[in-house]
């Protein structure tokens, strides 16, 4: 979330920790886009008006990284016409003109989650690994690695993030469906082992699954941007 306004930040974090979500803010667009450069989000909530920026210069920033990328939610006073337009136009996926509704809020933040789930990726090959995400399935080199359901949704979290740092309470969000506990932090690491050795990294050059102090787990491969792509196949239905 970027939000200059301390008050208006802590009420969106509030209502949205409560519906079970994890929340990060940044006050200013420079840690904003510092953070998205090198962590993974599934949404971003936008203020248009910012210190020394603005949220529509942010947005086209994030837009010409990855034009179809995480989903973007404007939350702002600007509730004119043309900025609407203008904030639609250059890659927002909805608007919302403050002061803003609790249950409103929450509504959108979960339709915008929905449609982010729908990416219609298939499979996810990146040497010498590919993910068969309807089947479930893992392979190295052709052959199928033994992974339990768990296993399998942690990995396919990591390969769609790859190079980026996941943080654990992402992890127990988005993999667990659970709230950030010490016991779950545990649970995080204990399955992040497990699929470290069933990955068999030793025998892939170049990949590493780290532990990122303080922030959580990167996946990650010296070749990366060479070897890594996805295979986004048409959305069925």
């Amino acid at each position: 979330m970027l939000e200059d306004d301390i008050d208006q930040a802590a009420l969106l974090r509030h209502w949205l920790t409560a519906a079970n979500h994890t929340v990060e803010h940044f006050p200013d667009a420079d840690s904003f886009l510092r953070a998205v450069s090198h962590e993974s989000f599934d949404l971003y909530i936008l203020d248009w008006l910012l210190p020394k920026s603005s949220g529509i210069g942010v947005l086209k920033q994030l837009r010409a990284r990855d034009p179809e990328g995480v989903p973007v939610l404007f939350v702002t006073v600007r509730d004119d016409e043309d900025c609407i337009v203008e904030a639609l136009h250059a890659g927002a996926d909805d608007y919302m003109i403050k002061p803003v509704r609790r249950s409103e809020t929450l509504a959108r933040v979960e339709a915008l989650a929905r449609r982010r789930l729908k990416t219609p990726v298939e499979s996810i090959s990146v040497s010498p690994y590919e993910l068969d995400l309807e089947q479930h399935q893992l392979f190295m080199n052709g052959e199928p690695l033994s992974l339990t359901t768990r296993e399998f949704e942690l990995a396919s979290f990591l390969f769609r993030r790859l190079g980026q740092i996941v943080s654990r309470a992402h992890l127990l969000e988005s993999v667990w469906g659970a709230g950030h506990s010490a016991m779950h932090t545990r649970t995080v690491d204990t399955h992040i082992s497990r699929l470290r050795r069933k990955l068999r990294l030793a025998d892939a050059p170049g990949w590493k699954l780290t532990s990122i102090y303080q922030h959580g787990y990167r996946l990650e491969h010296a070749d990366q941007d060479q070897s890594a792509t996805l295979d986004k196949l048409q959305a069925r239905g």
